[in-house]
């Protein structure tokens, strides 16, 4: 008996298909390819199809270039993995983040072309923008592939969230970068709205030079 897919309303921007096996998320993964403008999550027979907007994209570069300027300024060598396809056939859950980074597992990854999860590490620091309400539990997703922290942004919210005995919980500072606490983040980011990126990345600069510098007094 096929059993056919059933589409709940969509929230702007979202499509949340359910009923969808995992061999049908996989046909679709290959059948659309790299080049796209969409983003997958897939869980236990849930697919969301998401359309990132700019309200969503723009923060998640100003992040990113954040996590850039720390592994610069504090000489820590970095993976990017951006949004790469992160599978778990094992535990039928993938999830496609808004940007993802290699920070202590950097060893580990560098140098390879590609990312088997039943082997490697999943990323070190996965970053998530929600501007619309997500259908599917991000969270749980990466917490079952073991991600250690969330950067994430809800709506201009900024949390930093550690997984701790398998559930995700906030922290004020960062793991990957112990010296950033999360109410600098939120800060520069809410100046992201009145000055330019590039006079707001100097800034940002700034300041963790004067951290590294007010604890080697």
């Amino acid at each position: 008996m096929i059993t056919t897919p059933k589409t709940k309303a969509p929230t702007p921007g979202r499509v949340l298909l359910q009923n969808i096996t995992w061999e049908t998320y996989e046909r679709l993964l290959n059948e659309i390819g790299d080049h796209r403008n969409i983003r997958l999550h897939y869980d236990r027979g849930l697919l969301e199809i998401m359309t990132p907007l700019f309200e969503h994209e723009n923060p998640k570069r100003i992040l990113e270039k954040f996590v850039d300027a720390l592994a610069d300024v504090l000489n820590i060598e970095i993976v990017s993995a951006g949004s790469t396809t992160l599978n778990r056939p094992d535990l039928a859950r993938s999830s496609e983040p808004d940007s993802g980074f290699y920070i202590q597992n950097e060893p580990q990854i560098k140098g390879k072309r590609t990312i088997d999860l039943k082997i490697d590490p999943p990323p070190d620091l996965v970053i998530e923008i929600e501007v619309t309400s997500s259908s599917i539990n991000r969270e749980g997703i990466y917490a079952a592939m073991g991600v250690p922290e969330i950067w994430r942004c809800d709506r201009g919210e900024v949390k930093f969230l550690q997984l701790q005995s398998g559930n995700y919980v906030e922290t004020e500072h960062s793991l990957a970068f112990p010296v950033l606490p999360v109410t600098e983040v939120a800060k520069f980011l809410e100046q992201s709205q009145t000055v330019g990126e590039t006079t707001l990345l100097k800034a940002f600069r700034t300041w963790v030079k004067e951290q590294i510098q007010s604890k080697s007094q």
